[in-house]
């Protein structure tokens, strides 16, 4: 019912009549006003989807950062569901249609995993509003669904946790084929393996290293054939986020935060663009760092690496911290409040804060064409990027504490003398 609704949303930019692209348009004249603009959509034009190229193999990037020739900025596997949505229509709302029957199952299946792992905990990303707002914005669902599968196979118990752990791995290196993101918790996952009891001898240094062999050679696989057979068109959507800028469409703390400390000329953008591109990764690198340290404290304390937790605290410093924080990276961050027992309050103020954006933000871009509300669309829309970002600082650490909800158990038995606490 989610699904539907979440389609029937973004629904209402697409059909009617088209202009000879295929381009609806409704799409131009409703995006921003009625709020159901997405990417998939928008994307129809300026990728060569309308023209069904596939993506990478004849592909490249301008030094003005304009692709060509069927190169996306997504990883490889984002971009062959691309180029699977596009096949056969003949126009954006084909496109869409097509997209949202090809992402649907994996959300549907993300589903059944959480309430496997947690129970009626499960129903805020089955029924939430997330879902409704970001299900068919971009293509989230397939590496949302990897993330949470990787959880769920580390949950089961009666098969080794080197088994285990390699298994996840290859979920989570398909995961960052698809966005990236997910290869960040390939990191705490190696710590688990690597502290999981063995009957006393000691560290599980083996089963570490072939858990992230497992994550590099899955990346290594699925990239190799494309970056062989057309280096440009895949080095390009590496290319294309290195030359992102953080603004007004970014939804950033860089933006909101310190582009104004810079003024608004030519210069201060300069500026202030080489500052984010030089501090943006380095306080990320430290926020990793940080979060898994404080994993290894926990681990001194409980016994149990919290793999979950410190996946969590990563990502939270990943949204925080990145020069692009888009709306629908929400639903990443779903699964975490679902299986870690954050309180429901703290669920709710984020949820809130995260519709401010979602909403918001469009309203905001409609405001500027025509003049009217500027200033409290963007008060709106600040409250969202402010109340986001320090919720999330506040995740970071909730994430760290927290114990599992559902049916969860430690994967693990904890060192002797140490009392487990109900985490993985």
């Amino acid at each position: 019912m989610t699904l539907a609704l979440a389609y029937a949303n973004k629904a209402r930019c697409a059909g009617g009549e088209f202009d000879s692209d295929g381009r609806s348009v409704a799409f131009d004249v409703r995006k921003d006003s009625d709020v159901c603009y997405s990417d998939i959509q928008f994307l129809w034009l300026g990728r060569e989807i309308d023209q069904h190229v596939f993506p990478y193999i004849h592909g490249g990037i301008t030094s003005a950062g304009e692709l060509t020739g069927g190169a996306v900025e997504y990883p490889v596997l984002s971009g062959v569901l691309i180029w699977l949505g596009g096949a056969g229509a003949h126009n954006d709302a084909d496109f869409l249609r097509h997209s949202a029957w090809l992402l649907a199952p994996f959300a549907l299946l993300t589903a059944v995993l959480l309430a496997l792992l947690a129970g009626r905990a499960a129903l805020l990303w089955a029924a939430g509003p997330p879902l409704v707002l970001y299900a068919f914005h971009n293509w989230e669902l397939p590496v949302v669904c990897t993330a949470v599968a990787a959880a769920y196979v580390m949950s089961l118990t009666r098969y080794s946790v080197r088994t285990r752990g390699v298994l996840a791995a290859i979920l989570l290196g398909l995961g960052f084929c698809l966005k990236l993101y997910p290869g960040l918790f390939v990191l705490p996952l190696l710590a688990f393996v690597l502290t999981s009891e063995r009957k006393g001898k000691g560290l599980d240094v083996r089963g570490a290293l072939l858990t992230g062999g497992a994550a590099l050679a899955t990346v290594l696989a699925v990239n190799a054939p494309f970056a062989i057979l057309g280096y440009e068109g895949w080095r390009a959507s590496i290319t294309f986020q290195q030359m992102r800028t953080a603004d007004i469409t970014t939804n950033s703390v860089w933006y909101w935060g310190l582009r104004p400390l810079f003024g608004w000329n030519s210069g201060g953008e300069h500026s202030f663009q080489q500052l984010v591109t030089f501090a943006s990764p380095v306080l990320m690198l430290a926020a990793f760092a940080l979060a898994l340290w404080l994993g290894w404290k926990r681990y001194a304390e409980t016994g149990v690496y919290p793999w979950i937790g410190v996946s969590g605290a990563m990502l939270c410093g990943f949204m925080v911290l990145h020069k692009v924080h888009s709306p629908q990276y929400t639903l990443w961050l779903i699964p975490f409040l679902v299986l870690l027992e954050v309180p429901w309050p703290v669920v709710g103020a984020y949820l809130l804060a995260d519709a401010a954006i979602g909403i918001g933000v469009f309203r905001y871009f409609h405001a500027i064409v025509t003049n009217r509300w500027v200033e409290l669309s963007e008060s709106v829309v600040q409250f969202g990027v402010w109340g986001r970002a320090i919720l999330l600082c506040i995740l970071f650490f909730l994430f760290l504490r927290s114990g599992m909800r559902g049916a969860l158990v430690p994967a693990v038995q904890p060192m002797p003398g140490v009392r487990a606490r109900h985490t993985v």
